[in-house]
């Protein structure tokens, strides 16, 4: 009798990032029904504080001891930093910047998360993966404008955009810095460490909005969302990309960010508001095979040699 095989290192990768995708869409649709009610930055770094929590609990119950994931804690200073970078631009530039547009600027993390996996690992992108990545952000693109030639050719780069370009490149060096600074710890107690700097980080920055925000007043969708973000669309989350980002390539990760919109669609038809136009589904096609390439890639990166086992 033929024993069964198990998923590979890559393959559970890459199912982690399929439900990283799914979990982060609802918070947009979620978000952008309490964003009117309560301060985005402060709702954030609440986030992050919850999140935090959670994971550290989780982190108690794994098998490596906490002296070891506290080895060189600036570390999680970096990665702590590049998260918190990123959310406190995206919130800076979207005071400004036009959600469509900044969301367009979002599809270009992939390629540079591609650049930044060659300068710091020596990733290396196949024609097949590059081709993958283009088709993956044309879909995204088509997606993100509803399938709306003037609304693309409309496209114009202000102040808010360059603001949130500076946070997508914060996050596209996130990735294979995860890789890179990883010392064999797993991805709980390295998601914990990088979570309480970003916490420590997004609270300073948020302070005041923190103090003067009426949360007793707030309305329900306000505490739905705080907790949908901070167990599913963080804290499950935040683990998800460590797990994957140790298994995978920095730009196949990041690729997945091109799913988003595609989830967000699904979002906002469970919760009965307005679907996209028939016209989108083209778009939606092609980040399906975009990511079909991906998983389909001849030469996957082996494993890294300090993947954790617990």
């Amino acid at each position: 009798m033929v024993p069964k095989r198990g998923l590979t290192e890559a393959q559970k990768g890459h199912l982690a990032m399929l439900s990283f995708s799914a979990l982060v869409a609802g918070s947009f649709s979620l978000g952008s029904m309490a964003a009117p009610f309560v301060d985005p930055a402060a709702l954030t770094a609440l986030r992050f504080m919850v999140a935090g929590a959670l994971v550290g609990l989780a982190a108690l119950f794994t098998r490596r001891t906490a002296a070891r994931a506290m080895a060189a804690p600036w570390r999680y200073l970096v990665l702590g930093g590049l998260l918190a970078a990123y959310f406190v631009l995206m919130f800076e530039g979207l005071k400004t910047a036009d959600a469509v547009s900044a969301s367009a600027v979002f599809t270009l993390t992939p390629l540079m998360a591609a650049v930044f996996g060659w300068l710091l690992l020596r990733q290396r992108l196949t024609r097949r993966m590059g081709l993958a990545l283009a088709l993956g952000a044309a879909g995204a693109v088509w997606v993100i404008f509803r399938a709306d030639w003037q609304a693309l050719l409309s496209f114009h780069i202000n102040r808010g955009e360059v603001i949130y370009f500076w946070g997508c490149l914060a996050h596209a060096i996130y990735a294979p810095m995860v890789r890179k600074l990883n010392r064999g710890e797993p991805a709980v107690l390295f998601t914990f460490g990088m979570m309480v700097a970003g916490a420590g980080m997004l609270t300073l920055w948020s302070l005041p909005a923190l103090l003067a925000t009426d949360w007793r007043a707030l309305p329900g969708i306000v505490w739905v969302t705080l907790f949908y973000v901070s167990v599913f669309a963080s804290a499950v989350t935040f683990v998800l990309l460590q797990y994957a980002t140790l298994r995978l390539p920095a730009a196949k990760v990041m690729a997945y960010t091109y799913l988003t919109p595609s989830w967000v669609i699904l979002w906002e038809l469970a919760l009965r508001r307005d679907g996209p136009p028939a016209a989108v589904l083209g778009g939606v096609g092609l980040t399906m095979l975009a990511l079909w390439l991906l998983l389909e890639e001849p030469r996957e990166m082996s494993a890294n040699p300090r993947l954790p086992s617990g």
